[in-house]
């Protein structure tokens, strides 16, 4: 099959994310018929992520194919994209035009930040969810979410589910159970503590403890995301 006939996955690659959010649904994509996908940023060079792996971009902003799906990860790197007008810019044009706008982890607060989830269902982490009603989106807790033609995933290790749930939509659920199998992917984790559902209160106030500066820089740059959401709209 020619590349134009191929399906064109995007998965945008930038400094300090969590390579998770990327790599789980990357191993997804790549697996089904007949699809291209890309890692994109805005140049070629290895993108570090936040807890050190370096990653090659295959293509760029000014070079990369109109996409069938756009997909964004999430990770610390997050907080700056916010602002980042270059890569809002590409994430807003090429959504125009896609099929699937979706994210993962905290890489749907980047796609509110472009104005995509106003007025849309969306997930992201558990400690960031209730950031999402600041850009104009509804929070749900669930580890994957659709809207219309928007899919979110919920936290780092959700983006095998929401990949699994993309190739579905876009091949079927037999080609998405395929892939499944191949991968062996049959969650048994050791512990029962994956989640706020699950955590005890303890581990639960533990790991908000751990992580609250970080939440609060995070926070500001959302709220100041909607401010300029706000400006934009007006």
């Amino acid at each position: 099959m020619s590349d134009s006939a191929c399906i064109s996955i995007g998965l945008l690659l930038f400094p300090a994310l969590t390579q998770l959010d990327l790599t789980g649904p990357y191993e997804v994509f790549v697996r089904a018929p007949d699809t291209n996908v890309h890692l994109i940023w805005k140049t070629r060079d290895p993108v570090v992520s936040d807890r050190g792996m370096a990653i090659l971009p295959t293509t760029t902003f000014s070079t990369c194919p109109k996409l069938d799906v756009i997909c964004i990860p999430g990770g610390p790197g997050q907080i700056d994209l916010m602002a980042d007008e270059n890569v809002l810019s590409f994430i807003r044009a090429q959504s125009h035009q896609a099929r699937l706008v979706t994210s993962v982890c905290t890489g749907s607060l980047i796609l509110a930040a472009a104005g995509l989830l106003k007025g849309y269902r969306a997930t992201t982490h558990w400690a960031s969810l209730d950031q999402l009603s600041l850009l104009g989106a509804e929070p749900v807790n669930e580890r994957v979410v659709r809207d219309r033609n928007r899919i979110t995933g919920a936290g780092v290790t959700s983006g095998i589910d929401f990949a699994l749930t993309v190739v579905a939509e876009l091949y079927g659920i037999e080609i998405a159970q395929n892939i499944q199998l191949h991968m062996e992917y049959d969650p048994a984790p050791p512990f029962s503590c994956g989640s706020p559902r699950t955590a005890s209160p303890a581990q639960l106030q533990k790991a908000k403890e751990q992580t609250a500066a970080f939440i609060e820089k995070r926070r500001q740059a959302t709220v100041k995301a909607a401010s300029t959401l706000l400006k934009m709209s007006r």
